[in-house]
């Protein structure tokens, strides 16, 4: 008897080709789909594009940056003002203690 030659599948969700051994179930081989090539002029769009917005999120970090000791500066101006009100209060529980 004549070994049963593997099974061709083709994949529904990724038009993928599976060779499969149906003795083990086991895949043989896969073969990717020619996907589309990518035009070099539409290649050199998405990276202009993209670099419009790493300038943004750059932009947007350093401004936070720069007013990042501004608001630590008015949150531990806060909470020196809250122990002054109440000295008698316990300090807040840490992470760690919980």
């Amino acid at each position: 008897m004549s070994a049963p030659s593997p099974l061709r599948i083709a994949c529904p969700g990724c038009r993928a080709l599976l060779v499969v051994d149906p003795a083990t179930g086991e895949a043989l081989s896969h073969e990717a789909p020619a996907g589309p090539k990518a035009d070099m002029d539409e290649a050199l769009k998405a990276l202009r594009e993209g670099k419009g917005r790493r300038e943004d999120a750059f932009r947007k970090s350093l401004s936070a940056e720069k007013n990042k000791s501004d608001l630590l500066g008015k949150k531990f101006q806060e909470a020196v003002r809250r122990a002054k009100e109440n000295p008698d209060a316990a300090p807040p529980p840490r992470d760690i203690d919980l």
